[in-house]
């Protein structure tokens, strides 16, 4: 439900003299809700998911592939016995010892990052999904009621199936098993024609 004007602390009318003229108020409440729940989201986390968001974000960019090729041609440089006595001759054992240990590593936080990153974006579709409902709810609610006002103030209801459909309510259970009756027959199709 939308929160009505009049429940807006003063600080939060005077945050609105700066908003977007094009946008309403309610959107830029809603912008500014979702960004409140994504910070307090963010300071939440525990240390070993700040720790694995981190490195996982400095390790996705190019920095950190530029470094890795700087390190390796100094290591190769090093050890080919033109500068210095080599310490980790070719086929170079120890650094890639290094790089497996730091691959492991590095994909362990990754997941750790993914796993995290799919929690939030289940929540997120299953917030989208409990408004869309409501939505559909309301929606049907709305059609209905408008045809009982209809009937009562006597004007002649359209004959329409569509609109007769949509004053039904919708379930979601009938939805997901037509939406798996049809990927089926889908399959099954393809199956047969390969």
């Amino acid at each position: 439900m939308l929160m009505p004007q009049s429940h807006l602390n003063p600080p939060e009318i005077e945050e609105y003299a700066e908003d977007n003229p094009a946008l309403s108020k309610v959107v830029e409440r809603n912008i500014r809700t979702i960004i409140q729940l994504r910070l307090k989201a963010t300071q939440e986390r525990s240390v070993q998911d700040r720790l694995a968001d981190a490195i996982t974000a400095y390790s996705g960019r190019m920095l950190f592939v530029y470094i890795h090729i700087g390190w390796f041609g100094l290591w190769i440089l090093l050890n080919t016995g033109h500068l210095m006595l080599p310490f980790d001759p070719f086929p170079y054992g120890l650094l890639t010892m290094i790089v497996s240990l730091e691959a492991i590593f590095l994909s362990t936080f990754v997941l750790l990052s993914q796993n995290r990153l799919s929690e939030d974006v289940e929540r997120r579709a299953n917030l989208g999904l409990q408004i869309g409902l409501l939505t559909e709810h309301e929606l049907t609610r709305v059609l209905q009621m408008l045809d009982a006002i209809q009937d009562k103030i006597g004007v002649e209801n359209d004959t329409d199936s569509e609109l007769a459909d949509l004053e039904m309510e919708t379930r979601p259970e009938d939805v997901l098993a037509e939406i798996d009756r049809l990927q089926r027959l889908v399959r099954g199709r393809e199956k047969s024609a390969s």
